[in-house]
């Protein structure tokens, strides 16, 4: 397993540095918006795997080594079996998940990728969340969906050091 400090270490002998310095000296207050949303979204009635499987499948699809590094990490430490994280790129297809994980990364998907012909997350997709998730379930999905969706610019424009912790990811 490597820790965040062996990335750490890995990043600075092979050069990798991020595109753009750390925003928080620029912008204080995203600092507690992202805290507040965080702890609500941590707090929330949906588990917390179910909430970073949901991560995981976001960052492959968007491309972000970052956030795909952090959640990998996230799920092997909070004892995730290593072929439900390999899986979840494959996650129609593979065995490995719950009915109500489908729903959730399906979710992930759906709000992630664009839809040329209609609704993103139509009716048909709202009523599979429906059976396995109660109205404060499927807006702690959609939070969290959220929350990570307003870092997706910063991932994709600054490219922050993958493996390093907040505070640590951005080269001066």
């Amino acid at each position: 397993m490597t820790t965040t400090e062996d990335t750490t270490t890995t990043a600075r002998q092979d050069g990798t540095r991020s595109r753009l310095p750390d925003p928080t000296g620029l912008y204080p207050e995203l600092t507690a918006l992202s805290g507040a949303v965080q702890k609500a979204v941590r707090n929330g009635p949906v588990p917390q795997t179910t909430l970073t499987l949901m991560r995981l499948r976001s960052a492959q699809l968007i491309g972000s080594t970052y956030h795909g590094v952090a959640a990998t990490g996230a799920l092997r430490k909070a004892g995730e079996e290593e072929r439900r994280i390999t899986a979840v790129a494959t996650w129609q297809s593979a065995p490995c998940f719950t009915e109500p994980e489908r729903a959730a990364l399906e979710l992930a998907e759906a709000v992630l990728t664009p839809n040329p012909f209609g609704d993103r997350v139509g009716d048909d997709l709202f009523a599979r969340l429906s059976r396995h998730y109660a109205t404060d379930e499927i807006w702690h999905l959609t939070m969290a969906l959220g929350h990570f969706s307003l870092f997706v610019p910063v991932a994709l424009v600054a490219k922050p050091v993958p493996g390093r912790p907040p505070g640590k990811n951005y080269t001066d």
